[in-house]
C-alpha cells in the first residue's frame, strides 16, 4: 500500500510539475502582459508601466522567472495577484471551498440520479420508457455546459424559488444564525449543482445500465429468479453490488472533471469558486493566479487518478492483494 502510493505520488509530482512548467511558459509567451489594459489609459506612462513591470519581475528574462518562480513554490509561496492585489494562497482559500462545496452536492447528485436512471433503464429495458430515459440522458450530455447554466438562469429567474447568482446574500447572510447560514448557502448552490448534475449524471447512467445488463446473465441471476425473487429486487438486492465497479471508477474520474466542468457553471452564476477565479485570471492575465489555479487543477487530476486505483483495489478482489 504505501510503495503504491508512494508511486503513485511521485509520478503525480512529475505531471503537476510538467503542467506548471508548460503553463508558465505559454502565458509569458502570449501578446501582452497584465498591465495591456492600462495601455489605452494616455494617463499612465510608459515609465510608470515600466515600474510596474520592474516591480513585479516581468521586466527578466523567461528563464530568471521561472527560477524564481519555483524557488517561491517551493517555499510555498504562489505569488502575488496582480489584479486583486492580495497573495495568491489568500485568493485560492476563498475559492476552494466553495468549488469543493459545489463539487460534493453534484458529484453526490450525480450518481444518485445516475444509477437511479440505469436501474429505471434495465428494468424497463427494450421498453418506450427505457428508449425516452437514454435519449433524454444523451440530450444532456450532448449540451454545452455554458448553454445549459444560461438556460436554467433564465428559467429560474423569472419563477424559480432558488437565488440565480452568488454564494449568500450579501444583504442578509451576516446577520442570520448558524442554521440560517447554512440554508442561505445550500439555496444559493442548487442551482449550480443541478447544471452540473444533469450534465454528468447521463455518464454515469451509461456505465451503469452497460454494467447491470453485463451481469444479468450471470448464474446467480438466474438462481435468484428460480427463486421467485422480482426483477427489482434481483436489480437493488444483487445485480446493483456486483455492477458497481465500473461506477466506483468513474468517482475517481469525475472528481477533477467537475472541477474544470465548472469553470463556465460557476461564470454564468457568479459562483465565487475555483472557476470563476480562472476567468477571472484569463481575462485580466493575472500570472501568478493563472499559473497556481491551473497548478491546483492538475493536482486535482492526479489526485481522482489515485483515488480511482485505490477505489479500484478496494472493491476489485483480483487487485486487492496489490495494495
Amino acid at each position: 500500500m504505501a510503495a503504491f502510493l508512494g508511486r503513485r505520488i511521485a509520478q503525480g509530482a512529475v505531471v503537476v510539475a510538467l503542467v506548471a512548467t508548460i503553463v508558465f511558459l505559454l502565458i509569458r509567451l502570449a501578446p501582452g502582459d497584465p498591465f495591456a489594459a492600462s495601455m489605452a489609459d494616455p494617463r499612465i506612462s510608459e515609465s510608470v508601466r515600466n515600474e510596474w513591470r520592474r516591480s513585479y519581475g516581468l521586466d527578466l528574462p523567461i528563464s530568471q522567472q521561472y527560477l524564481r518562480y519555483v524557488a517561491s513554490v517551493a517555499k510555498g509561496d504562489l505569488g502575488f495577484s496582480f489584479s486583486l492585489q492580495r497573495p495568491v494562497r489568500s485568493v485560492l482559500a476563498d475559492a476552494l471551498p466553495n468549488t469543493l462545496l459545489l463539487m460534493a452536492v453534484a458529484l453526490i447528485a450525480s450518481f444518485a440520479a445516475g444509477i437511479a436512471v440505469a436501474l429505471a433503464q434495465v428494468r424497463r429495458r427494450g421498453r418506450l420508457s427505457d428508449r425516452v430515459l437514454g435519449g433524454v440522458s444523451l440530450l444532456f450530455f450532448s449540451v454545452p455546459d455554458f448553454w445549459l447554466a444560461l438556460l436554467i438562469l433564465t428559467l429560474f429567474a423569472y419563477w424559480g424559488p432558488f437565488p440565480i447568482g452568488g454564494a449568500v446574500d450579501p444583504t442578509s447572510h451576516d446577520l442570520l444564525g448558524p442554521a440560517g447560514r447554512i440554508v442561505d448557502r445550500l439555496n444559493h448552490v442548487v442551482l449550480p449543482a443541478l447544471t452540473l448534475t444533469l450534465l454528468y449524471f447521463p455518464l454515469i447512467a451509461r456505465h451503469q445500465r452497460a454494467a447491470l445488463l453485463d451481469e444479468l446473465p450471470s448464474d446467480y441471476v438466474t438462481t435468484a429468479r428460480s427463486k421467485g425473487l422480482t426483477e427489482k429486487a434481483i436489480l437493488s438486492r444483487h445485480t446493483l453490488r456486483n455492477a458497481l465497479l465500473p461506477v466506483i471508477a468513474l468517482f475517481g474520474l469525475a472528481f477533477p472533471a467537475l472541477l474544470t466542468g465548472a469553470v463556465f457553471v460557476e461564470k454564468v452564476f457568479s459562483w465565487p469558486g475555483m472557476g470563476l477565479t480562472i476567468v477571472n485570471a484569463i481575462d485580466s492575465r493575472d500570472y501568478p493566479l493563472l499559473t497556481a489555479c491551473v497548478l491546483l487543477g492538475s493536482a486535482f487530476v492526479v489526485a481522482g487518478g489515485i483515488l480511482t486505483d485505490l477505489l479500484y483495489r478496494r472493491f476489485d478482489p483480483r487487485l486487492r492483494d496489490e495494495l
